[in-house]
């Protein structure tokens, strides 16, 4: 094989001049201040849009419920404000009207009898009930609501900004790669961002839902009180919850990429499975939060994808030995 310089293409070696080490170091100097550039844009455009993020981020809370069953709910409703939901039950609250309807909305209001102001509660058919979960977010600081906007931004920045560093960095990169080689690493690549994806969606829809209601759960089990939570604090457990999970789907990929270049084997697989399940849970407290609930929810599908590579292994040691024309096992 030909020995190529990084930053020239393998063809193009022996028909160009070659780049000095400098020539490199500037490249590489480039690509870098171009990313920080991006994400410098990102970070900008990310804090105007933090109320909005913000949002994003709570709405594992209204789903924290969602392997439950629906409880009777009211929720009550002062001028422009909400309190509640409340889980009530007919046999507390005998007011609660007839029907099958879970949540309802009582708005408080004041009527003239006699001389006396009651007040009086009326159900509201066209409001719908309070959209926050049992949990409310509070900053405890003057600086705490601008540290929150700002590691918002800082997160969506680095996912918003990510094609156009990966773009950069990828431009330095390439070129020191001859043709066979890029279209290997595009290959993967490909498969690197999907399963990023399913793991930064998985997380968001399903393990952290979960994971804040064996929270809430654990708490309850102590003896102390968990419908007031710091804000900031909510805010890195999520992120770094979902980023880690997407970090994490990428082992599959380093357990293939070893194979692929003949370091393990379906038998070496086969043989460390315990140790993969210790490595998990390492990896979730690594890549996430160092607390229980956080480690066993990723290290759950992190073991359920490493079975995934055991059998694709196995499928690829097949097929070798099949175009080697050994019988295959």
């Amino acid at each position: 094989m030909a020995e190529y310089t990084p930053g020239i293409p393998a063809e193009a070696e022996d028909t160009g001049p070659k780049k000095s080490f400098w020539g490199h170091l500037t490249d590489l100097r480039a690509a870098l201040i171009r990313s920080v550039v991006a994400i410098g844009i990102a970070l900008v455009l990310c804090l105007f849009l933090s109320q909005w993020i913000v949002k994003v981020l709570e709405y594992p809370l209204q789903r924290m419920h969602m392997f439950e069953k629906p409880k009777r709910t009211v929720t009550l409703e002062i001028g422009d404000t909400k309190l509640g939901p409340f889980d009530v039950s007919r046999e507390v609250f005998p007011g609660l009207p007839e029907g099958d309807s879970k949540s309802v909305v009582l708005r408080v209001g004041v009527t003239q009898v006699g001389k006396e102001q009651v007040a009086t509660l009326t159900v509201d058919p066209a409001a719908k009930p309070a959209d926050s979960a049992d949990i409310r977010l509070h900053n405890f600081g003057p600086t705490e609501g601008f540290l929150v906007a700002f590691h918002v931004a800082i997160y969506a920045a680095l996912a918003v900004s990510s094609p156009f560093w990966i773009f950069f960095m990828g431009g330095f990169i390439l070129p020191a790669l001859n043709l066979k080689e890029r279209s290997v690493i595009f290959s993967w690549l490909l498969w690197s961002g999907f399963l990023f994806f399913a793991g930064v969606l998985s997380t968001y829809f399903v393990l952290l839902p979960v994971a804040l209601r064996a929270s809430v759960k654990y708490s309850e089990l102590l003896g102390f009180s968990w419908q007031d939570w710091r804000a900031d604090e909510y805010i890195n457990f999520v992120c770094k919850f979902i980023f880690g999970m997407g970090l994490g789907f990428q082992f599959p990929l380093i357990v293939l990429f070893l194979v692929k270049i003949g370091i393990l084997t379906h038998a070496h697989l086969t043989k460390y499975r315990r140790h993969v399940a210790v490595l998990s849970l390492i990896l979730g407290a690594v890549l996430t939060t160092p607390e229980v609930v956080t480690q066993v929810a990723m290290a759950i599908p992190l073991y359920v994808l490493y079975e995934v590579c055991i059998w694709i292994a196995w499928y690829w040691e097949r097929k070798k030995r099949r175009a080697e024309g050994e019988p295959s096992i």
